[in-house]
């Protein structure tokens, strides 16, 4: 079920929800992003050959950085009081990819969908970026709220099956 939009007020010009109102209430989201690359390319990121040093924990950095200016980066997007930024980076060598989930929380007026989704971004183009000179042709997809806890919309949760 669809519901208006609420970033588009009654003239039809984009503004930013008014949250003044809204309960505090403690609010997480999780998202996932997915990047696809050679298995040399792997290998070489997990057995820690990369020329550039260790690129999961700068992937890690970058997107927990990512996470805490959202606000600066998506128009409309409130800044935040993040109290907890957490990315897993977990690479799957039998698939060919590393799957970047991360859990952004907070005790607030509005959800944290926006912060979780940009940090398993962030963090998959640092991967992106810090391997491109060893192969061009990795693919980012699979960018996706996995689940979304607190506020006046409830919990949601994607069906992984």
């Amino acid at each position: 079920m669809m519901s208006e939009f609420t970033h588009i007020n009654p003239k039809g010009e984009a503004h930013m929800v008014d949250v003044t109102e809204k309960s505090v209430t403690e609010r997480e989201a999780r998202a996932e992003a997915v990047v696809r690359m050679a298995a040399e390319t792997l290998a070489m990121i997990v057995e820690g050959r990369h020329h550039k040093g260790d690129v999961f924990a700068t992937a890690r950095v970058a997107g927990i950085m990512a996470a805490k200016q959202t606000s600066n980066l998506i128009p409309l997007c409130h800044p935040l009081m993040l109290t907890k930024v957490e990315l897993d980076i977990l690479p799957e060598p039998e698939n060919d990819l590393v799957r970047i989930r991360s859990l952004c929380k907070l005790a607030g007026q509005t959800g944290v969908e926006m912060e979780a989704l940009t940090a398993a971004s962030v963090a998959a183009l640092t991967i992106y970026d810090m391997c491109k000179a060893v192969q061009k042709d990795m693919i980012i997809d699979g960018v996706k709220l996995l689940e979304k806890r607190g506020g006046k919309s409830g919990h949601f949760k994607i069906d992984e099956a």
